[in-house]
């Protein structure tokens, strides 16, 4: 009893408190009453989640931290209609600040959300609630045959050379035109669209969207959680306190259940039947769609073509240029006239994790010493990737080859590891994220027309957040011979960008003596690990004689050789950053101290349980 008394009490309180508030006006929007309150107005008139602000004389409302116009309030049918301030109803050019679509609302208020709804239930039969969407995209080309797409003429223009659409209501995947991409999703509540003209679109852009506070207005009228519905023949909230709507709410709530069973019984004998005739399908129909949403979420500069595109580029891709774990790599040719370099990839690993990495680092980078991604495709489990072409290829071709026709100069090679070194010093500390290549080696370092070094092959990098020194990973990555110690060890360090730099030294020590580190044709054993031969020279200070140099080509990869060491140290805080080693390698060589002698191998065996991934 004493409950139902303090409940009367505390509604007795509210009705008084609500007699005592009087209706605020701003505007053109007048009577502003429960549970709205302007700014200013008591504290116990109106909710806190719904107050107002009077700005100029224009009623503004507050969502997600942006501010809208408020154009109308309907308390019939608890809706709220919004539009956005940007927007000018006779100026074409006129868009919305920020997108904002049905994903950024909840349509259910039976659980706990924000103060706004994008409306009822859809099962609720109140679609008046609801809003459609108004896509705007941005084209290379002219789209002619899809009669979705509104063009907004000379209103709206994204860029120069691009053609500017509007859709109206959802654009699904399959209505994404190659070459398009989305600018702006904005919302709106009025229904009777005539989408032909781009004019019709921006008045209905203009009328502005509803938005409804249905959760608190069942709170409110439905004390003890009963049950809260709409009665569509009233168009009013009703609770169930009658056995009749008791019985309602109890029959609605089988039948509910009933087509739920049988729909999931249909839909579990569907995926059956699919499963069976599919399966081998299954990897490939996964790895796919996890790539689709990944590019779907994301905006990179490259270009995504279509499979057309990228064959005629090819030219049926006759002229091969090389081959790899990853697949093959042929040379094409754009409209422009300029090479390409055209990288198929094979079968991926984890869903194309692959190709997801490739494109999600070296679509963000533009340095020198970074190979640059012109575009891709996706055509089901095929995927490729556009590069430009690098003439002279990779640099394992001028360091291992005896016979080649051209000879780098100890300047040369130089020159191209300082340029490599710049490249990875980019990666680790010039980006947003930090982005560790694992894969460091001549075959991955291409080189153009003038022997500029570019970085490429990312399929095995790793992106993390720039204040993240030590990362996780559950399986060694990268090429025997040039991986750290650290990926096989658990004892002597975490993994960081460190990994990379050890990389970096495998590399600069075969540059400097255009030999393999690992020679299993040497004459003395004490010469088949070249840098713990070298290192046994360079610290009795004896002349280092490969082959015929000058005295200043001596000192050039004498500096090589100790930066090489100091790079390969086996634990990970004995080495040197990416930045550090770009100094060290364009200093002077007697500020350069000799380091310790390289350690092959820890007191450890190897991690058990690790794996091991290889790629020549």
């Amino acid at each position: 009893m004493w409950r139902e008394t303090t409940l009367l009490v505390v509604l007795l309180l509210l009705v008084h408190k609500s007699h005592a508030c009087h209706p605020s006006s701003c505007g053109k929007i007048t009577h502003i009453s429960y549970p709205f309150r302007l700014r200013g107005d008591p504290e116990y008139c109106g909710d806190e989640r719904y107050e107002l602000g009077c700005e100029n004389n224009v009623t503004v409302l507050y969502l997600n931290s942006e501010q809208f116009h408020v154009q109308a309030i309907n308390y019939d049918n608890y809706t709220v209609r919004v539009v956005d301030p940007a927007l000018q109803h006779h100026n074409c050019s006129s868009l919305p600040l920020r997108s904002l679509s049905r994903s950024n609302f909840s349509d259910t208020y039976t659980h706990r959300m924000g103060p706004y709804q994008a409306g009822l239930d859809p099962d609720r039969n109140w679609e008046s609630l609801s809003f459609e969407h108004i896509v705007f995209l941005n084209c290379k080309h002219s789209v002619r045959d899809n009669s979705k797409y509104v063009e907004s003429g000379e209103c709206v223009k994204w860029d120069s050379k691009g053609y500017a659409y509007a859709v109206t209501g959802d654009l699904k995947a399959e209505d994404l035109e190659v070459g398009c991409d989305v600018k702006l999703v904005a919302p709106t509540s009025l229904r009777t669209m005539n989408n032909h003209s781009y004019a019709a679109i921006h008045r209905t852009l203009a009328y502005g969207f509803e938005i409804s506070w249905t959760k608190l207005a069942c709170q409110n009228l439905c004390l003890l959680n009963r049950f809260c519905y709409f009665d569509s023949s009233k168009k009013k909230l009703r609770c169930g306190t009658g056995i009749l709507d008791i019985l309602l709410g109890v029959s609605s709530i089988l039948s509910y259940i009933a087509w739920t069973l049988i729909l999931r019984a249909l839909i579990l004998v569907v995926v059956i039947v699919l499963l069976l005739v599919c399966k081998w399908k299954k990897r490939h129909a996964s790895m796919y769609q996890n790539i689709e949403n990944y590019l779907g979420q994301n905006n990179f500069a490259p270009i995504r073509y279509s499979f057309s595109d990228i064959k005629k580029m090819a030219g049926g891709f006759k002229e091969k240029l090389g081959e790899g774990g990853f697949g093959y790599v042929f040379k094409g040719k754009l409209r422009s006239g300029s090479y390409v370099a055209i990288k198929t990839l094979g079968k991926s690993k984890g869903n194309g994790q692959d190709f997801i990495n490739e494109v999600a680092t070296i679509g963000k980078i533009h340095h020198q010493n970074v190979v640059q991604l012109i575009g891709f495709c996706v055509r089901g489990s095929k995927h490729y990737l556009v590069y430009e072409f690098m003439s002279n290829g990779s640099l394992d071709k001028f360091i291992f080859s005896k016979g080649r026709s051209v000879n780098l100069t100890y300047e040369k090679i130089y020159n191209i590891s300082i340029g490599v070194a710049r490249g990875i010093a980019y990666l680790h500390h010039g980006c947003e994220m930090k982005i560790l290549h694992f894969d460091i080696k001549p075959h991955n370092i291409l080189l153009d027309e003038n022997f500029l070094p570019k970085i490429s092959d990312f399929g095995l990098a790793k992106l993390y957040s720039i204040n993240n020194s030590i990362v996780t990973m559950t399986a060694a990555r990268g090429t025997i011979g040039y991986m750290a110690p650290e990926l096989f060890y658990n004892n002597i360090g975490g993994i960081s960008n460190k990994a990379d730099v050890y990389s970096f030294g495998m590399l600069l020590m075969e540059m400097a003596s255009k030999r393999k580190n690992l020679n299993p044709h040497a004459q003395h054993s004490s010469q088949l690990y070249f840098p713990l031969w070298i290192y046994d020279h360079i610290r009795e200070e004896e002349n280092i004689e490969m082959e015929d140099m000058t005295e200043d080509e001596k000192k050039i990869v004498k500096k090589m050789i100790i930066v090489a060491l100091w790079c390969i140290q086996l634990k990970p805080d004995d080495r040197p950053s990416m930045n550090r080693v770009v100094k060290m390698l364009e200093g002077d060589i007697e500020d350069l101290e000799i380091p310790p002698k390289p350690i092959l191998y820890p007191d450890e065996t190897v991690t058990e349980g690790q794996t091991i991934n290889s790629y020549s």
